[in-house]
């Protein structure tokens, strides 16, 4: 988000836990750029000016004169808003405040903030500086100023913006997720694992679930599944798969990052599906047809998003589809979600 901003002409104030931290943040910059000079495509004086621009702290204060905040800290009410209440204390009072979160109600978000009406949801797709897509969601209270504001911001920066209605999972994530929560159970019901993961790269999508499940870790599904949980949302559904990303997690196999999930990762060599799983999962006896398993894929977001349109949680079908494709990577084929029910 820095890089994008600081590329943009904008100064940005890059705050983490601690200075170290917060140059290392600084350093994705760095290297991104780095390599278009390897490359010839940027000049070394253009990428030491717009590196100028960001300047890593650990200091709330410099924060004084800003007119946006994107606070981008881990999915958790309490961190946010305690992050919410400092940068408060020093911006400038007609500033906007923004939250890059992929799954937390934003009104929910804003009860932490002195001026929740310029509060506003901000969510980044990553890796940001490829992914040229933000969903901005509205808060209960978020004011047409601030969606305004918001909007100017994402053009300066040259992203496409969609606008949704506050809701868990707002629109994207909410989707999105079904590709897992689809093919998670599909393990469960003795669906060979290979035969999962190519039915949904053969319907379009960039990756299968289960290797999906591998890059977003299973520990945080569970979070955001309890957290939903624990604040009696009358939408929520809990999905199926649960059970399937609880034994994993039992077996000490969560995510890429700890080394080892459905997937494994040697050190030399590409990665292929965990043998082990064929004990866990027992595949049928009678496996179910291709074409049947990427007809779940694409029917399981595309009805889920119809659920977003009913709910008012999306304004336009023009937001689903571009949602869908720039988002997530929704088949491109389809025209989106609604246009592949069309």
């Amino acid at each position: 988000i820095a890089l994008v901003a600081a590329k943009a002409g904008i100064e940005v104030i890059l705050i983490d836990r601690d200075v170290p931290s917060a140059e290392k943040g600084k350093g994705y910059s760095e290297k991104v750029w780095g390599k278009e000079v390897s490359r010839g495509s940027l000049s070394q004086e253009k990428m030491d000016e717009m590196l100028s621009r960001i300047t890593p702290t650990d200091d709330f204060a410099l924060l004084e004169g800003c007119q946006l905040v994107v606070e981008a800290v881990f999915e958790d009410v309490a961190i946010k808003a305690e992050t919410t209440q400092k940068a408060e204390a020093v911006i400038l009072p007609d500033a906007v405040f923004a939250s890059n979160t992929s799954t937390l109600p934003i009104t929910g978000l804003a009860e932490a903030s002195a001026r929740p009406d310029q509060f506003i949801g901000m969510h980044f797709f990553s890796p940001v500086d490829r992914m040229g897509l933000v969903e901005l969601i509205m808060g209960e209270k978020t004011s047409p100023e601030t969606l305004a504001k918001s909007l100017d911001f994402i053009a300066q920066i040259r992203k496409t913006p969609i606008v949704v209605n506050d809701s868990r999972g707002f629109y994207t994530s909410r989707v999105f997720q079904t590709l897992v929560f689809e093919g998670a159970p599909m393990l469960e019901e003795g669906v060979e694992p290979a035969r999962i993961e190519n039915a949904a790269k053969a319907a379009g999508f960039p990756v299968g679930p289960l290797a999906l499940l591998d890059e977003v870790t299973l520990d945080l599904c569970v979070k955001i599944i309890e957290q939903a949980v624990a604040q009696n949302d009358p939408n929520y559904v809990i999905r199926g798969g649960v059970p399937v990303m609880e034994k994993m997690i039992e077996l000490g196999r969560s995510s890429r990052k700890a080394g080892a999930c459905f997937y494994e990762y040697p050190a030399e060599g590409p990665k292929y599906l965990w043998p082990g799983l064929k004990e866990h999962f027992p595949p049928a006896a009678e496996q179910p047809d291709q074409e049947e398993l990427k007809t779940r894929f694409l029917y399981a977001q595309a009805v889920e998003t119809a659920r977003c349109l009913e709910q008012g949680v999306l304004e336009t079908a023009q937001d689903a589809d571009l949602g869908a494709v720039y988002g997530w990577g929704f088949p491109a084929w389809t025209g989106g979600t609604l246009s592949y029910i069309d």
